[in-house]
């Protein structure tokens, strides 16, 4: 067997229940159908079971597979077998397999078995795979008192049981015959309503969250060079979508987050400056149109030079990997951002780290937030013709830092996997080297998403 790798393994089930044969001698014949192409057969009571189409026991098989050299069965299956009752609660993640002289307790992603309260350590813990919870054999051995053998050269897991003969209740002692009863005519009473039947126990839950999400940022606050505190007008929007998953028996979390804003950068310089080959915001004084929004301060921060009205454009997106630490649903983890304009700036990029609460979409109602830190981003730029003589042609890394965050909550639409989203997000932006000032966006959002 190899570790981290997935076999598919026949297993076989001897359940030695104290059937005899028939009065011929000859053992009952079961017809469990034939093999479809392709499958693996199972083993019970020492003739072929197979996958497809036949079915052990409510949609149920067994089939095993390999965690780190551990054998892992699904445990309703295997348990039920042997005539078990299996349990489970969904707050805890917890299993619990009840049979007399037997109690067997797993919780999934906790390496420990608690066997008739007391407990013992596993090498890998249980785990949900397909939304079944699958358990290392050896808790079948060391709690029902199977014998269980793996057979290398047939690639098979035998698994025997011996189901403990009943005993015989004794005879009650003989008791004197009831005296005869008078007769007695009950005064009519209302009728009783019939006992509603208990509800089944709802489905296990998939402890791992798959979503995608789209909203729209109204008017979104923009401060910098280009915008002194202008709103966005529209076309402001804003995606994200995450996995949670099991990796090394530790709960993971990959996410992408992008965001894109729109805003104008209104100029009231005359336009006659324009290709003039006259630059209003420079000279004495800062020159005519001084003070203007027109005038934006440039890269390197030696000087201001003017700028047509235009729409300008800043998006940014990272993808972040981080590790659970606490419920419900928070990770710590490490990003990479990658952060562009439409006026001519370099690309930034830079390696940042920050903390998540993933929105619980199993609840009608969750809330959610983020905060991501990224200390340095930067980008290579080339001094144009107007920067001082000294600097012209020479190439040197454009700096920000940058903070980008995020609250929210979400709304789920009945059982269609749809919810509403909305919330408040936004960053902040501080300059390094060569940046012209500090900047930042921010605004309100509504979305909508679906979970997987």
């Amino acid at each position: 067997m190899k570790a981290l790798s997935i076999l598919a393994l026949g297993v076989t089930v001897a359940c030695m229940t104290g059937v005899t044969a028939n009065a011929q001698g000859t053992p009952p014949q079961s017809d469990f159908g034939t093999p479809p192409s392709g499958t693996i057969p199972i083993f019970f009571n020492d003739q072929h079971v197979y996958s497809k189409p036949d079915r052990l026991k409510a949609n149920r098989v067994l089939a095993a597979i390999v965690r780190h050299d551990t054998i892992m069965i699904p445990l309703r299956s295997m348990f039920e077998q042997m005539g078990a009752t299996v349990s489970w609660d969904q707050a805890s993640q917890t299993v619990d397999v009840s049979k007399p002289g037997a109690d067997v307790k797993v919780t999934v992603g906790k390496p420990e078995v608690i066997i008739n309260g007391e407990s013992r350590p596993l090498d890998v813990p249980p785990e949900m795979y397909q939304g079944v919870v699958l358990i290392p054999v050896r808790v079948v051995s060391e709690s029902m008192g199977a014998y269980v053998q793996w057979v290398q050269d047939r690639g098979i897991v035998v698994v025997r049981y011996i189901q403990p003969p009943v005993a015989t209740p004794p005879p009650p002692p003989p008791t004197a015959p009831p005296p005869t009863p008078k007769p007695y005519f009950p005064t009519p009473g209302p009728l009783q309503p019939s006992p509603s039947p208990s509800p089944p126990p709802p489905a296990a839950r998939n402890p791992y969250e798959h979503f995608i999400v789209g909203d729209y940022i109204f008017s979104p606050k923009v401060y910098n060079e280009f915008s002194p505190g202008n709103s966005g007008k529209g076309g402001s929007y804003a995606a994200r979508g995450a996995v949670e998953f099991p990796l090394f028996g530790l709960p993971w979390m990959l996410e992408g987050d992008y965001r894109s804003y729109s805003y104008p950068h209104d100029s009231g310089i005359n336009p006659a400056f324009f290709g003039a080959g006259v630059n209003p915001c420079a000279g004495a004084g800062g020159g005519p149109a001084h003070g203007d929004q027109g005038c934006v301060t440039v890269i390197g921060a030696y000087g201001q030079t003017a700028v047509p009205s235009f729409s300008a454009r800043d998006t940014d997106f990272d993808g972040r990997l981080g590790l659970k630490i606490a419920e419900p649903r928070i990770y710590i983890g490490v990003g990479y951002l990658h952060r562009e304009e439409n006026y001519g700036y370099p690309i930034q990029t830079g390696i940042g780290f920050g903390a998540e609460k993933l929105p619980d979409l199993q609840n009608p109602i969750s809330v959610y937030g983020s905060v991501w830190y990224y200390p340095s981003i930067s980008g290579d730029f080339r001094f144009p013709v107007g920067a001082p003589p000294t600097l012209v042609g020479t190439t040197d890394k454009f700096q920000q830092s940058f903070l980008k965050y995020q609250v929210g909550g979400t709304l789920s639409l009945g059982n269609s996997g749809l919810f509403l989203d909305a919330g408040f997000l936004g960053d902040t932006i501080r300059g390094k080297t060569l940046s012209p000032g500090d900047a930042s966006h921010a605004g309100g959002y509504v979305g909508l998403g679906i979970k997987f």
